[in-house]
Parts: structure tokens; C-alpha cells; sequence
């Protein structure tokens, strides 16, 4: 096959929606990486970080589960995260002979933060847009991923 048998088969594919959102997604995932990235943060960083907060005191186990990460990553992360405050291991009022993860006051803090820098890039992500046309595209996004 040469390339004149197909001359717009690449045109075709950036064409289709999956790899339209596909690019817009990931644009959109440089922008909120590099906005947490001002609190010394990976994205992973604040999905644990907020996945604590939200069901802490929480064995590692369960945040394994409920994130979908390796076990062994988790762990990196933890200890990031209680290395910079903002996240202890104690023993688990479930269970005193595990740990459990909670959040410190200090990455309650850090949360807020992550969730106004977060909320800023994606109204950068959404600039071109008006904010009629933003919620349009929110509502489309939605119905296209419940489906």
C-alpha cells in the first residue's frame, strides 16, 4: 500500500470524536498537572490525597480499591503525602491492628488549593467558549459518558 491509496486517512482519524476528546482530555490533564504542580503535587498525589479526605480514616487497602492503583504506588504516595504533612497513619479505629490514612488539617488546606488551581485550568480549557456554550458541552459530555 503507498501513501496515495489513502491520502486522508490521518485527516480522517483526527476527524472522529474519539480522538477529538481524546486530545481535549489530555490537553486537559497538562493544565490541571501543571496548576497542582504549584503545591509540589502529581495528579495521583491529590487523588489520594482527596480520597482520604472524603473516607478517611481509610485502610490502604480500601484506597487501592477505590482509586484503581497499585498497591505499590499507593504506598509512594502515602508517604509523600505524611512526609509533607498532609496525610498520617494511625492505627485504624476499625481495626487497631492496621493503619488507617487520614488527612491533617494542613491537607484539608491543600485541597482547597488543589480545587481552586484545578478550577482554574479547566476555565482555561473551556476559554474559548462561552459560558452558555461551556455548560452545553458539559451536558454533552455527560449524556456521552453515562451512556
Amino acid at each position: 500500500m503507498t501513501h496515495t491509496e489513502h491520502p486522508r486517512a490521518l485527516a480522517h482519524i483526527q476527524s472522529l470524536p474519539s480522538w477529538l476528546a481524546g486530545r481535549v482530555a489530555a490537553r486537559g490533564r497538562s493544565l490541571v498537572a501543571e496548576a497542582i504542580a504549584q503545591e509540589g503535587l502529581k495528579v495521583q498525589h491529590h487523588a489520594v490525597l482527596a480520597a482520604v479526605s472524603e473516607y478517611g480514616p481509610v485502610a490502604q487497602a480500601d484506597l487501592v480499591r477505590r482509586l484503581g492503583f497499585d498497591a505499590k504506588d499507593v504506598v509512594l504516595l502515602l508517604n509523600h503525602l505524611q512526609d509533607a504533612g498532609l496525610a498520617v497513619r494511625e492505627p485504624d479505629p476499625k481495626d487497631r491492628r492496621k493503619n488507617a490514612v487520614r488527612v491533617t488539617p494542613a491537607g484539608v488546606r491543600t485541597l482547597e488549593r488543589c480545587a481552586a488551581l484545578a478550577e482554574r485550568a479547566n476555565a482555561e480549557l473551556l476559554a474559548p467558549l462561552s459560558a452558555a456554550e461551556a455548560r452545553q458541552l458539559m451536558d454533552l459530555l455527560t449524556r456521552v459518558y453515562e451512556a
